[in-house]
């Protein structure tokens, strides 16, 4: 790490960096440290929002309001911002890509009221579509199995036509309600056309523009953002071809292996009917009694009880598509894919007491984390990896890939990276876009295809009918979010919420009236893979191999570390714990005993009970062995982009050695990371030279839980002031607890004392999160304190229960 040249042009940047508290008073920061046309323009925007507020210090025209005076309306005061990025919404709006515009945002207009021929639609020449812009091949038949069998669900085209169709008269999230987004783009690595004809992969280096969701699965749109929950992982992309919606997770697999046990799933892991407790939180009898009576959860459980279910931030958290999908390229050949999302910054989680004590800070965190990595140009990329495999292949594998409780362990089949993700932009409006924004598994463009996946079938109908009820009809595709980049052309006219505004007088396919138009796409259009269906009767069961639920939890367990093992056993601990029915606890520890004796014993002793005889297995098929898959673990994924967007806290007092404090800070800075001057509460304090400096956050409203690191600069003064502050020493020992580094100079290391820190790692080793540095050599253990950074966290201080 380098120091810039002029520290003091810093100074407070981390507030501008940060959407939450700052300086009581202060000259705004001329740099933040790196330079991008996004932070430049925050950079901007930030002091000309606040001019612009000052120019107005009282309403003058509210004595207008009254009496006499009130008779005669008075103009109301309006001021005119020193820069045009002053009243927008985001810095980051100068992005531009085919679906957000060209990055100049409109100056005192409304495009929506333009004339009517914005949204006039002619069908002149064009193919039809569905209302995702994918070309239809075939508008006279449904897709079936066999030219005499039955109509298949997955056709996803005849179910938008009759749904729309049923509800064009009729007037008119459960899951997945507490979101945040951006948007960005997907670069293609190469040309992978022999793979699939999907065009995002049809180019080396091209740019397809998308729109990101992340979400909590079970708790409300007021709950806390680090709950132990499953997240929501769906990127839309805005094809030439119609918009293809890849609807994620951040855990590879599912509770459940059938569509017709997913409303059972949710009804038992959201809040109890009888009184609506607990939000957000499966730590209750409803979702361990349906658990424990539904074997095939055990893998799953084994995910949401890790580190997996709380994530540092969206930018650090893995992304997959969950089910096996199909490549179809443009000679019709197929194979199977399975898609997978890894964050360039590392998969990196929170430990469970930090999300708690977070949930109460600060419920907004991963929201927050999000707006300002993207509006400080510190833009969250993630790699797209797929696993790609034959038929035959998958024939060979000792589980169905069909089954979603089941993974591809990437040991078995590696990934194949083919492009990435950049967020690079933040909504502009939080419900027109984040909240508006509808993903449907069965948004797919030609050369992505579905397998006889059951859940995935289930949900290909489920999230396209769910938004007819929460978007207000079947018109929810014109909302601006949702539209493609492409033309939308068919005989839908009617229904709730219209915006389109058609031409003439015809409204059905063949037509003569309208010359034909709009007429179907032939093989330009979307095909269904033929995949050759079995003669077998109608039947309502599951396949054999979907009986075996346990050797892929075992081979999870088998995989993670001593210390995400402990915070597995902890997990299952207190949720167990929390359950108020003794026969659920037995009934789900009988279930634990099939994966592993360890697991269960330590569970066990954490419940005060016995480990009762395992769960009868629904198959006396052997339990296939894995062999450990080292990248089950999230220690196997540090990340390549070190200590950007890491907030790190400088705990400042009177006394303190300013100097200093002014080359750390911008240090950090330089580096990518978000420093924060935290004292006693807002004002200017003293440093050791008579300069002043401004705290820019306290530490009651910015405490431990917020930063992942924290440095204590030298000044015998400062550190005799802050240690007179029981939340200060609190505030010490929550970053040791939670494993975070702490770097320390000169008098500052007398406040690890009085926080009564341990020196040495329990077994003895040193302890390689806490530095103590030369105040006359900065830098030396600066970059010791940005390597324990980038590693996140030292799980080796853990014990249980806490020391600290």
């Amino acid at each position: 790490m380098t120091t810039p040249i002029n520290p003091n042009a810093v100074e407070g940047a981390g507030s501008i960096l940060s959407t939450v508290a700052g300086p009581s008073d202060a000259n705004p920061p001329s740099s933040l440290g790196v330079s991008n046309p996004v932070a430049d323009r925050l950079l901007d925007k930030i002091p000309s929002e606040q001019e612009l507020a000052a120019d107005r210090p009282y309403n003058a025209t509210k004595a207008s309001e009254y009496g006499e005076a009130s008779r005669t309306p008075t103009e109301g005061e309006h001021f005119k911002p020193s820069t045009h990025a002053a009243t927008g919404s985001t810095a980051s709006e100068i992005i531009a890509n085919d679906k957000v515009g060209d990055g100049n945002p409109p100056k005192g207009e409304n495009p929506t009221v333009d004339p009517l021929d914005r949204v006039r639609v002619d069908p002149a020449k064009r193919v039809l579509t569905t209302n995702q812009g994918i070309p239809v091949a075939d508008n006279q038949n449904s897709l079936k199995a066999g030219l005499r069998g039955p109509t298949l669900l997955e056709d996803f085209i005849l179910r938008e036509k009759i749904m729309h169709f049923d509800h064009e008269r009729i007037p008119e999230r459960v899951v997945h309600a507490r979101g945040s987004a951006a948007h960005g783009y997907f670069e293609a690595y190469d040309n992978f056309s022999n793979l699939t004809r999907a065009i995002p992969f049809s180019k080396k280096g091209k740019r397809t523009p998308v729109f990101v969701r992340f979400s909590t699965v079970a708790g409300e749109r007021g709950s806390t953002d680090t709950a132990r929950d499953v997240r929501g992982f769906a990127v839309k992309f805005y094809t030439e071809e119609g918009n293809w919606d890849l609807v994620g997770n951040n855990i590879p697999v599912f509770f459940i292996q059938d569509p017709m046990k997913f409303p059972d799933l949710v009804h038992a892991a959201k809040p109890e009917p009888h009184h609506a407790m607990p939000q957000a939180a499966t730590a209750h009898d409803t979702f361990w009694d349906f658990a424990s009576l539904s074997p095939e959860i055990a893998h799953m459980l084994m995910w949401v009880m890790s580190d997996r279910a709380i994530p540092r931030s969206y930018r650090t958290m893995q992304g997959f598509g969950v089910h096996t999908f199909r490549l179809v390229n443009a000679q019709g050949e197929s194979r199977f894919v399975k898609f997978h999302w890894t964050p360039k910054q590392g998969t990196h989680s929170l430990v469970w007491d930090e999300a708690v004590r977070i949930s109460g800070a600060d419920p907004d965190f991963h929201r927050r984390d999000l707006w300002e990595s993207i509006e400080a140009g510190n833009f969250p990329e993630y790699e797209l990896g797929l696993q790609i495999f034959t038929e035959e292949q998958a024939a060979s594998f000792p589980f169905d890939i069909l089954d979603a409780t089941k993974i591809v362990p990437e040991e078995l089949v590696p990934l194949t990276p083919v492009g990435k993700l950049v967020l690079d932009r933040n909504p502009d409006n939080f419900f027109a876009e984040t909240e508006q924004v509808a993903f449907c598994t069965s948004h797919v463009v030609p050369g992505i295809d579905f397998t006889n996946d059951p859940l995935l079938q289930g949900r290909n109908f489920s999230y396209q009918d769910t938004q007819l009820t929460r978007l207000g009809g079947p018109n929810f595709h014109e909302i601006p979010i949702n539209s493609p980049i492409v033309q939308i052309q068919n005989n839908q006219r009617d229904g709730f919420h219209r915006q389109a505004i058609n031409r003439g007088r015809v409204n059905y396919e063949p037509n003569s009236l309208g010359g034909g138009c709009p007429f179907q796409a032939g093989k330009m259009g979307f095909t269904s893979f033929p995949e050759r269906m079995p003669s077998e009767d109608k039947v309502r069961g599951k396949p054999e191999l979907f009986a075996e639920h346990y050797g892929q939890a075992r081979l999870f367990w088998q995989s993670q570390t001593p210390a995400e093992q402990n915070h597995i056993v902890n997990a299952f601990r207190f949720e167990l714990t929390r359950v108020q029915t003794p026969a659920v606890r037995q009934r789900m520890l009988a279930l634990l005993a099939n994966i592993n004796e360890t697991l269960v014993s330590r569970v066990a002793e954490g419940l005060g009970l016995e480990v009762p005889a395992p769960l009868p297995r629904a198959s006396e098929a052997p339990v296939p062995a894995y062999p450990d898959s080292p990248a089950l673990s999230i220690l196997s994924r540090p990340g390549e982009t070190g200590i950007k967007g890491r907030r790190v806290a400088l705990l400042v007092g009177n006394g303190v050695d300013g100097k200093s404090v002014g080359k750390l800070y911008a240090s950090l800075l330089k580096a990518g990371a978000v420093p924060r001057l935290v004292g006693n509460m807002l004002g200017k304090v003293a440093s050791v030279d008579g300069d002043k400096l401004d705290i820019e956050i306290s530490v009651e409203a910015g405490p431990s839980v917020m930063y992942d690191g924290v440095i204590v600069p030298d000044g015998a003064a400062s550190a005799e002031a802050l240690g007179r502050n029981a939340l200060v020493i609190e505030f010490l020992r929550e970053q040791y607890r939670h494993g975070k580094p702490i770097l320390v100079y000169g008098a500052g290391s007398t406040l690890l004392s009085k926080a009564m820190l341990p020196q040495a790692l329990p077994d003895g080793a040193a302890d390689p999160g806490q530095i103590l540095g030369d105040p006359a050599n900065l830098e030396a253990a600066l970059d010791g304190f940005a390597t324990a950074l980038a590693g996140h966290r030292v799980y080796a201080r853990e014990t249980d229960p806490p020391a600290v």
